[in-house]
């Protein structure tokens, strides 16, 4: 098991949650989220200059989800083709990171 997070422009969570569960992953928590950059220009007057910044970058949400070790690599290959090439500023990012016990996690759909 393993848990992705990837946090991504407000506007593309629909999309990869619909294609969540075109890939048989069928739960997943979404938490608004803010990068630093847009936290720093809002909130920090020594960073006032980063006011064009703070325009530019999306609202985020923050995807976590626990499922198999043979779903991580389609899930992530989901989020660079909703979101575009991640190594660009502002397009997401996601990560994998083992799960070595889970409780409370429901059952797939499909499966008994």
């Amino acid at each position: 098991m393993q848990l992705v997070i990837a946090v991504v422009d407000e506007e593309r969570t629909e999309e990869l949650l619909a294609g969540f569960l075109e890939l048989g992953v069928t739960g997943a928590t979404i938490l608004q989220s803010e990068g630093m950059g847009r936290l720093l220009a809002n909130e920090a007057p020594i960073f006032a200059g980063l006011e064009a910044l703070r325009r530019a970058r999306p609202r985020n949400h923050t995807l976590f989800s626990v499922m198999e070790d043979d779903k991580v690599e389609r899930v992530m290959a989901l989020v660079r083709e909703v979101c575009g090439d991640l190594s660009g500023p502002t397009t997401g990012i996601v990560f994998a990171v083992p799960v070595s016990k889970v409780e409370g996690l429901s059952r797939e759909l499909g499966q008994g």
